[in-house]
């Protein structure tokens, strides 16, 4: 069957996640737990495969509309994919096989407590589950439902550790997800009351410059920064991602702070279009320089190794709402082309592998060591060469130096700057590469020090928990964060083949 909108692939990608939760959360402790989710974590990447593969055969410049049960909009519920739905699919299903892999031998007995394991499963595949869902929603509420499946899950993984630290960032986590899950709903509301629907492609024929569709506009930027984390909306971001379990903290960095910024940009540059105006843009490309700064200064001055890369998300995120001010704008109205999409899915793809990758090596390198400050690395690339070597390798990516993915995206950031007249973005971009040079060179520096290392008490700024046994690195663990950094190198020196694929997205993308 080669026909996505009769064809099963896109639910069975929803539904798979969601039986395998079942499937954990029944067998329990399991000997064959990690062999079980495996086979469930490949499944889903190959289903992945495949329904991108049949979306790019099908050669079609419109979106795919799977109608469940027969039961179109407004009535029923619809699954749709365009190109950008196509490539977060396929970045989630990439990210979840190799994570999942990770997961296994990370939640063994040798590294975790076997209850903690006993929790994780499920609720990672719920956040899986959610994920899937959520890029192919084509309803508002269900877009909402999805929001939610995803912010309880992730909240719920972070306090997995049980410290009071965890708990404390879960529960803010967790009241700040539903905050900005409330502003989405009142502008859903609104929304229904204004154009009589729910449905994406339906509420955007009638969209307008009315008085209701810019307040909910509104409220749906809120909401949605809120989650995403945007500077000053950050504050809940680092100690959630440098509490929660390494896989947790990878995840959440590369994909599920992504989820809400698909949704902003669809009803930015989709839905509601007609609302958006060139100074609002400038306001969110404001905050993202901001946020460039703010969170590259508080990476260089923490001391913990999860927390710097947790302030780097901040930062990283800035880059891609630069998205916002260097759009294309035709009529008054903002659209979804031209070199700054490309650089904005450019940059989504990179960050998201390099940032998992580098989660993943610091979990390792805070096993090997024992301890997660950054002053107790000193001289540990003698011991974990291969994790120091990913941490580089991402890090370099995260600063745009080539050949890496990072230096192509920040490269197409600069050049579409500068093409449109906007120099002072280009000086922000490059501000944040030096101060990202400066937090990467702090930690390599120790690194590669022969000086022993000088025990020092946690600081009163810690948060993340602080272990005094080391354990040996399994030799998984390290060959998964290894295959992302690579993969980070691969997206640099395969240009031109990946900027066809951004190409795909931004012409095939809409509701």
């Amino acid at each position: 069957m080669n026909d996505l909108s009769s064809s099963l692939l896109l639910p069975a990608i929803v539904f798979l996640p969601l039986l395998a939760a079942i499937i954990a959360f029944l067998i329990g402790r399991n000997r064959l737990q990690g062999l079980i989710n495996i086979s469930f974590s490949l499944t889903q990447f190959l289903l992945v495969v495949l329904t991108t593969l049949l979306f790019l055969d099908e050669q079609t410049d419109q979106s795919e509309r799977y109608v469940i049960g027969g039961w179109g909009a407004p009535l029923g519920i619809d699954l749709i994919v365009d190109g950008f739905s196509i490539l977060m699919l396929a970045l989630t299903g990439l990210l979840t096989l190799l994570i999942t892999l990770y997961s296994a031998s990370y939640f063994s007995d040798k590294y975790n407590a076997s209850e903690k394991s006993l929790r994780f499963w499920p609720l990672w595949w719920f956040l899986i589950s959610g994920l899937n869902a959520l890029f192919m929603s084509a309803d508002a509420f269900n877009i909402y439902v999805c929001l939610e499946i995803i912010g309880l899950s992730a909240a719920a993984l972070v306090a997995l550790q049980g410290n009071r630290a965890a708990l404390q960032a879960a529960l803010r986590y967790l009241l700040v997800g539903l905050l900005g899950s409330l502003f989405y709903l009142f502008a859903i509301a609104i929304l229904y009351r204004s154009h009589g629907t729910l449905d994406l492609m339906q509420m955007a024929e009638t969209a307008s410059h009315s008085f209701p569709d810019k307040v909910a506009m509104i409220l749906i930027t809120i909401g949605l920064l809120l989650k995403i984390a945007l500077f000053p909306l950050h504050f809940w971001l680092p100690p959630a991602h440098a509490n929660a379990p390494t896989p947790v903290s990878a995840i959440l960095s590369a994909l599920v702070v992504k989820a809400s910024l698909y949704i902003l940009i669809k009803f930015w540059f989709d839905v509601l279009g007609e609302t958006t105006t060139l100074g609002a843009s400038q306001v969110l490309g404001a905050l993202g320089g901001a946020g460039i700064i703010y969170g590259s200064w508080c990476a260089f001055r923490a001391t913990q190794l999860k927390l710097l890369i947790a302030y780097s998300t901040v930062a990283q995120l800035g880059y891609i709402f630069l998205l916002f001010p260097l759009s294309e704008y035709s009529m008054g109205v903002s659209s979804f082309t031209g070199s700054a999409s490309q650089a904005a899915v450019y940059f989504i793809v990179a960050h998201a592998c390099a940032k998992a990758a580098m989660f993943l090596a610091a979990g390792n390198l805070i096993l090997a060591q024992g301890n997660g400050e950054i002053a107790q690395l000193k001289g540990i690339a003698v011991r974990e060469p291969l994790n120091v070597l990913v941490f580089a390798i991402a890090g370099i990516s995260l600063i745009g130096l080539p050949p890496s993915a990072g230096f192509i995206a920040k490269w197409l950031l600069l050049t579409t700057a500068i093409e449109s007249g906007q120099w002072w973005w280009v000086i922000v971009v490059i501000t944040g590469g030096l101060l990202g040079a400066m937090y990467l060179f702090k930690v390599l520096s120790l690194a590669f020090s022969t000086d022993p290392a000088v025990v020092e008490s946690p600081t009163e700024k810690s948060t993340a928990p602080v272990s005094s046994v080391s354990v040996p690195v399994s030799s998984v663990m390290t060959t998964v964060a290894l295959i992302l950094a690579l993969i980070t190198l691969a997206l640099g020196l395969n240009a031109e083949f990946i900027l066809n694929i951004s190409n795909t997205v931004t012409e095939v993308n809409g509701i």
